[in-house]
């Protein structure tokens, strides 16, 4: 068998309805919709979600809790991660997206002190927790925070 030879099984494919093409094809004039009506003009057919005027599912669910629109999301970088760049580094946004440790599309970067860190380090990042500045200051790094 050569690929040339291949061809897909008998019944398994199946020809697209062309509608409105002609009285001859069987699909013309109306296109297959019917003669009026709201499902026989363009755009036509109800809403998504629509249930033949039952309530529709998403309004019989209750609702709970309260969703902040301007909750900002920070991307976390833990101090185990850190440990790829050179001693006494400045390490910012920019180098943190090069080392593909973050990227870089949400409202900010957070630090956090999980894992360990052998080298000194001036991280400048939007926000640290309390245990990742403590663990950089120890070895004799640097925490900056930018607004």
């Amino acid at each position: 068998m050569k690929i040339h030879e291949l061809s897909p099984k008998e019944g398994s494919r199946k020809k697209k309805k062309r509608v409105g093409r002609g009285p001859g094809s069987g699909h013309g004039k109306t296109s297959c919709r019917g003669q009026k009506g709201q499902n026989a003009r363009s755009g036509g057919g109800p809403n998504r979600g629509f249930e033949g005027g039952q309530m529709p599912i998403h309004r019989r669910l209750p609702k709970r809790g309260f969703k902040n629109p301007f909750r900002k999301e920070y991307e976390v970088v833990n101090i185990k991660d850190l440990n790829v760049f050179e001693a006494n580094e400045e390490v910012g946004i920019d180098k943190l997206i090069e080392k593909g440790l973050i990227h870089g599309n949400l409202n900010g970067v957070k630090l956090l002190g999980d894992g360990e860190i052998s080298i000194p380090l001036t991280i400048k990042v939007h926000k640290a927790s309390r245990s990742a500045i403590e663990k950089i200051t120890a070895i004799g790094g640097k925490v900056e925070l930018i607004e």
